[in-house]
């Protein structure tokens, strides 16, 4: 078994329905946010927090009694993290035919008994689609950065005109 992914299936089941007939968008997050950490885990053999979720896109209704698939991957690593793609995908289980309704970035730290973050191994892409996906996470991690630094610029000015008025 691949310490690297891991894949969730299960049933929706009428609690996870809102009442449109569809699973409730908050069910999906929670079930990636298992995928993910399960994930994490499993790569780090550490407890791990979530630090950051983004880039969830809801494609396609998920309905009551659909087989749920979550297939969670690892993308990149840093000292202590590790950014975890989730994609989901449902069908009937009386058909083979899957639709791709949801994905997710999740970032996860690795913390020790007292919750301080701790080391995890590093990750290297072997597969094509391994290298691709670490390259995307990659350039998000750029993007998250670049975000942060526009949005730190932007609260400095905010504060200056306010002590200007």
């Amino acid at each position: 078994m691949s310490h690297q992914e891991i894949t969730l299936r299960f049933l929706a089941e009428p609690s996870d329905v809102n009442f449109g007939g569809n699973v409730f968008g908050g069910s999906v997050m929670k079930w990636i946010d298992h995928a993910g950490y399960t994930c994490a885990a499993n790569w780090s053999h550490s407890y791990c927090v979530t630090a950051y979720v983004g880039g969830i896109r809801f494609l396609k209704p998920i309905r009551v009694g659909d087989l749920v698939e979550l297939k969670a991957e690892l993308m990149h690593t840093g000292n202590t993290s590790m950014h975890i793609s989730v994609s989901v995908y449902a069908r009937d289980p009386k058909s083979d035919d899957a639709r791709f309704t949801t994905h997710c970035i999740l970032v996860f730290v690795a913390v020790d008994g007292d919750g301080r973050p701790t080391a995890v191994p590093a990750f290297t892409p072997e597969t094509p689609q391994a290298r691709r996906l670490n390259d995307y996470a990659r350039k998000m991690i750029d993007l998250r950065q670049r975000m942060q630094d526009e949005a730190a610029d932007f609260l400095q000015e905010m504060e200056t005109h306010v002590h200007d008025d």
